[in-house]
């Protein structure tokens, strides 16, 4: 591997001489060299075919993230058999030779591990991986290994265990059917026409799960859960040489079948003529485009097909950048929209192009996909466009590579298993950082536009448009799309133009202010400034990130300040002035003179206050402060953009109430606020005609007019007197006027009592329940933690109970807090879909959970379950720049103490049993909740 690299490299230098490669017969035979693999992972086969992945990683410290990876799935399934590959998968949870029925989970929670967020497994059309993230410390890290062995060999599938996980696979069914269900089981034979693809959906028929023999079940697992079609994957805090003997002892014994069957890649047919798939349902909720040319798959082996690959990026991320800028116009065609050349399966790719678009709009937005894709057919794309994406290209490959040692063990895990499953290569950040830098200028404008040629052909072209089905909006017909196609091809189209922008957003500095008074918290690595305009500064540099710098900031005020007939104005200024941009600078413009850099700067004015969230690179932070700087001094008046953000809106939510999943959560929401319009729930299309955009830049003004009460928090891989000239600059410049801002309470609460509310929407039998518990309190923050504590607890309890016991879930969860304004108050949720048949039960055991921890407390060994993924979870935030953010941004808004920042190992060690028992006893109280049911409209008739 390492001479590989080393060749590789060579040529590399070779072409950084200044040579065209398609000039020179040495390059081109250079490139036909392997791509090498990356050294830094051990890669081996045992001699019974299986595969192993080793990689030493550090990030997080004392964690490996383990996967078994089975090269099979529903594709492997016979016609008895549909939807088991994935039953097995379930099955891997449920008995093993060494971890009895539900001991697995319980285990692995008592390490720390959590059940779904953690540990997980998903099974695919041509795959099914287990996915295991555990603690290395010796006992559990040897566990840990021991069930990727059960998984790969030992499952029991008993058949009471069998019978009990019916249910739940039969809930995870429930969970996907609906609209999109309905709609792609029309659409499906269509785009897979005469291929098992069409008939090989995961999750299976609904009658097989319930009436399929245990051995037909047994028979797929002892069929293609084999070595070699098996691999390994272990990266993380480990000794590699240590974990290679391992492996090797463990999996070295397994066996493949005396007579295996063989393992098939499934051919998506070729066709001549383009098929259209024409689908609506009254329940869906947006309304798509996807125009798919399919492509015979690729090989991926030498450096000439990397280098292949990148100019497929270059035309997919120059064309998107095309269609972003046509969903800005005054009337856009879509929402948005996007092209890429990808697998669609194992064994066929595809050029394929999506959008989102409005009622009566898909006309209009076919049109537009097509054009943009004729333009660049005809007159190619420009050399300013290919010279802007180069530079973000190698932007993000740059960043990959400073961030290589601060890369997390999952993100690894996962291009290994790629690797194995489609041969996708993996020569490491810092090879391909080093090919790209010096093969992408060898890329010429002629070279990518020839791809549309290739791509956008008469022949293997699927068109699938599905949307909303209700009065007044017609779906085009078959004639009708096939004629766009045509005329498109026989209209005029003009090339594209490209404008030219400005090299930077400020041609001169604004007067600086100064550095007045600071503080330095010793403790925390935490300066506090404050600047000559009043503006508070909450500096923590961190090395946690090679190439990250977060901001976060705040003052008091909000649209709350503002009467009801303002509310809309209000509400949605800051996303209007965030389509419009800043100065003389639009949106489009800011993200061209961003090409090749890392920046991200958004406005917020949400019901309490107004701020920032903002991101950049260390080597950006410049331009990260002067946009920051315009959107305060010059936010950009744009009637053009206004425009473009309602048509768009209108398109998101016009349709979103046909959605019972939508549907109910708004009415959650609505009931929770007592109906109160500014109290939640999502957005109304109609609700958009309320906007006054005068009304909402003036709004936008005032909010952003001083910047005296305003509090910056800035967290990453920064140097604190290196930032201090550019806060003078940027933000010391930041008006301010003589006035005193706070939060406004409205007055929003949930209705007192007991509320019971039976919510009818859909058709299809499928339920969802929500139990809240709230009531006014005062702040304490142990009692906070004991709340949180409380609803990952309850959280455990209810998988245990619901989904393993009573089979009646599939996801289950409870989540406690105290929120601190406008008013001190508690709140604990529960939530879960399941059967209508099964809701009445279910709440019931819910309640019946509820009171046996208010009268009996919690076990032991249930509580270190809770401390044991807190403090796996506090060790893995406090190297986490987003938790120090959010934690330090949470501390000065609400004006704590900073001495009380630190939570530290021994706040969760002492977390009792009786601390969950009082607070289930202060805060669940029986005659203060929300019980909201949705229940389908048919099961309402009866």
């Amino acid at each position: 591997m390492l001479k590989m690299k080393s060749l590789a490299i060579a040529f590399l230098l070779f072409l950084s001489a200044g040579f065209a490669w398609s000039q020179n017969s040495e390059i081109e035979k250079a490139l036909k060299k392997p791509i090498p693999l990356d050294p830094n992972v051990k890669i081996g086969q045992l001699e019974n075919g299986l595969t192993y992945y080793i990689r030493q990683n550090e990030k997080p410290e004392d964690k490996v993230e383990f996967r078994l990876v089975i090269n099979a799935g529903s594709m492997q399934e016979n016609d008895k058999q549909l939807g088991l590959a994935h039953f097995t998968e379930h099955m891997a949870f449920n008995g093993t030779e060494n971890f009895k029925k539900n001991e697995l989970v319980d285990y692995l929670q008592s390490a720390g591990v959590k059940f779904g967020a953690d540990l997980n497994a998903y099974t695919s059309f041509d795959e099914t991986v287990y996915i295991l993230p555990i603690p290395t410390d010796e006992e559990t890290l040897e566990n840990g290994l021991t069930v990727l062995e059960d998984w790969a060999n030992g499952l029991l599938m008993t058949e009471e265990e069998i019978d009990k996980e019916r249910g739940v696979v039969l809930e995870e069914w429930r969970l996907g059917q609906g609209a999109n269900q309905r709609m792609r089981d029309e659409y499906f034979p269509i785009l897979f026409k005469d291929s098992r693809y069409a008939e090989r959906l995961p999750i299976g028929k609904k009658e097989i799960l319930e009436n399929f023999e245990y051995e037909t079940l047994r028979s797929f697992y002892e069929d293609w859960y084999r070595p070699n079609l098996m691999a390994v994957i272990a990266v993380g805090d480990i000794d590699p040489s240590e974990m290679e003997k391992e492996i090797k002892a463990r999996f070295g014994d397994l066996e493949n079948p005396k007579n295996p069957k063989e393992k098939e890649l499934y051919e998506v047919p070729a066709h001549e003529e383009t098929y259209v798939s024409i689908v609506s349902d009254k329940e869906a909720n947006f309304n798509q485009i996807q125009l798919y040319y399919k492509h015979d798959n690729e090989d991926m082996k030498t450096l000439s097909d990397m280098r292949r690959d990148l100019v497929y990026s270059m035309y997919n991320g120059m064309l998107g950048q095309r269609l972003n800028e046509l969903s800005k116009s005054a009337e856009p065609p879509f929402l948005f929209a996007g092209t890429n050349f990808s697998p669609m399966v194992r064994s066929k790719s595809a050029y394929s192009s999506f959008a989102i678009v409005g009622e009566n709009g898909f006309e209009k937005g076919v049109k537009a996909i097509v054009e943009e894709n004729e333009r660049v057919k005809r007159h190619g794309f420009t050399p300013s466009e290919l010279d802007r994406y180069k530079k973000t290209f190698l932007n993000n490959a740059e960043k990959k590579v400073k961030e290589l040692d601060k890369t997390e063990s999952n993100r690894f895990a996962s291009a290994y298993i790629q690797h194995f499953l489609r041969e996708n290569p993996i020569p490491g950040a810092e090879f391909e950082y080093e090919f790209y830098q010096n093969l992408i200028n060898t890329i010429s404008l002629p070279e990518i536009n020839m791809l549309a040629e290739k791509w956008i052909t008469d022949e293997n072209r699927v068109i699938v448009l599905t949307g909303t089905e209700k009065e007044g909006v017609d779906m085009p017909t078959e004639d009708a799309i096939l004629g766009i196609l045509e005329e498109v091809e026989n209209s005029e189209i003009e090339p594209y133009k490209d404008e030219e922008v400005a090299e930077s957003f400020m041609s001169t500095a604004p007067k600086a202010g100064k550095v007045v008074d600071e503080k330095i918290h010793e403790d925390l690595g935490v300066k506090e400034l404050e600047l000559s305009n009043g503006v508070r500064v909450v500096l923590k540099p961190t090395e946690f990130k090679n190439d990250e710098v977060k901001m976060r900031a705040f003052s008091f005020g909000g649209h709350n300040q503002y009467e009801m007939e303002d509310y809309y104005s209000a509400s949605n200024a800051t996303s209007l002035i965030s389509e419009a941009g800043v100065a003389d600078f639009s949106n489009t413009d800011i993200q061209k003179m961003l090409s090749g850099k890392t920046v991200r700067v958004n406005p917020f004015i949400g019901s309490l206050s107004e701020g920032f969230r903002a991101e950049a690179s260390p080597n950006d932070l410049e331009e990260m402060f002067q946009l920051t700087n315009l959107y305060f001094t010059a936010p950009r008046m744009d009637e053009e953009a206004f425009g473009s953000y309602v048509s768009k809106n209108k398109m998101l939510y016009g349709n979103l109430m046909s959605n019972p999943q939508f549907y109910y959560s708004d009415k959650v929401s609505m009931i929770l606020a007592q109906d109160n319009p500014r109290g939640g729930g999502f957005p109304k299309a109609e609700d958009l005609d309320k906007i006054d955009f005068q009304r909402a830049y003036e709004i936008y003004q005032d909010r952003f007019a001083d910047a005296s009460d305003f509090t910056f928090v800035f967290v990453g891989n920064f140097d604190v007197d290196g930032i201090t000239p550019l806060l003078e600059t940027y933000i010391g410049s930041l008006p301010t006027v003589e006035r005193e801002d706070n939060w406004v309470d409205l007055g929003i609460r949930p209705p007192e009592g007991v509320v019971k509310e039976e919510i009818i929407k859909g058709t299809d039998q499928k339920s969802y329940a929500t139990i809240l518990y709230h009531g006014e309190t005062e702040y304490d923050r142990q009692k906070s933690y004991h709340l949180k504590s409380l609803g990952e607890l309850v959280t455990n309890e209810l998988i245990d109970i619901l989904r393993e016991e009573k089979s009646g879930v599939y996801g289950v969860g409870a989540s406690g807090y105290m929120q601190r304004l406008p008013e001190s108050r508690y709140s604990f949720r529960i939530a879960f879909p399941c059967g209508p048949e099964n809701v009445d039960d279910l709440v019931k055991t819910t309640h019946q959970i509820l009171a046996d921890i208010k009268e009996n407390g919690v076990e032991d060994e249930d509580l270190n379950k809770v401390k044991e993924a807190q403090l796996k979870g506090l060790k893995e935030d406090l190297k986490k720049n987003d938790y120090w953010l959010n934690r330090l941004y949470s501390f000065y808004y609400y004006n704590d103490d900073l001495s009380n920042f630190i939570v530290t190992e021994d706040k969760i060690k002492s977390l009792k049993a009786e601390d969950l028992k009082m607070a289930a006893n202060e805060f669940l109280n029986e005659d203060q909740f929300v019980e909201a049911i949705l229940l389908p409209e048919e099961e309402s008739a009866e």
